[in-house]
């Protein structure tokens, strides 16, 4: 009887850890899937070039885009924006430039935005974007990559500073097979 009841305790436990180990694995793509259904997070719903409709400026109201840039881990890279931010006014088109310069081996890179605050993710519209695709980094070049966007004028009024970070990661190349 004193064993059954140890037995059946140690299938509950068990249970429990799988239980524990399923949701910690389920808990990553949850949050992603969540923060992309929403727009939370300054996760944007799409990242790819977006054909913008003629808008009217609304020359009345000045928003602060700010440019924030790291570089993820030990990667021999610089990478930076030529200006560390602009006042925009909403609805016109703007070009920012950002340098990355590898100091090490040829390496490829991919740059991930965020936006905050969470509700301006929304109202950036971008054009053309160094982050949409993987970026080639031959060792010790300097490359300028723009990137073009536009700020909707239906931004939020309480709305003054964006913040627009990206982190440049490496991307690690598959080894091509002869």
């Amino acid at each position: 009887m004193k064993t059954q009841r140890r037995y059946r305790h140690a299938m509950r436990l068990g249970v429990v850890v799988v239980a524990m180990f399923g949701f910690g694995y389920a808990l990553v793509p949850l949050y992603n899937a969540l923060c992309d259904a929403l727009g939370i997070n300054g996760r944007m719903p799409l990242v790819a070039a977006e054909t913008l409709d003629a808008v009217e400026p609304d020359l009345s109201r000045t928003v602060k885009v700010e440019f924030v840039t790291t570089v993820n881990g030990s990667a021999p890279w610089d990478f930076e924006a030529q200006q560390a931010s602009i006042d925009v006014h909403p609805g016109e088109l703007h070009t920012v430039v950002f340098n990355v310069t590898n100091h090490g081996d040829t390496a490829v890179g991919q740059a991930v935005p965020n936006i905050a605050p969470w509700n301006a993710a929304r109202h950036l519209r971008k054009t053309e974007c160094f982050c949409f695709n993987n970026q080639p980094l031959p060792s010790g070049e300097v490359q300028q990559m723009p990137m073009r966007f536009m700020i909707d004028p239906a931004l939020p009024a309480d709305v003054n500073t964006v913040t627009l970070s990206y982190t440049f990661f490496d991307v690690p190349q598959v080894a091509s097979a002869r």
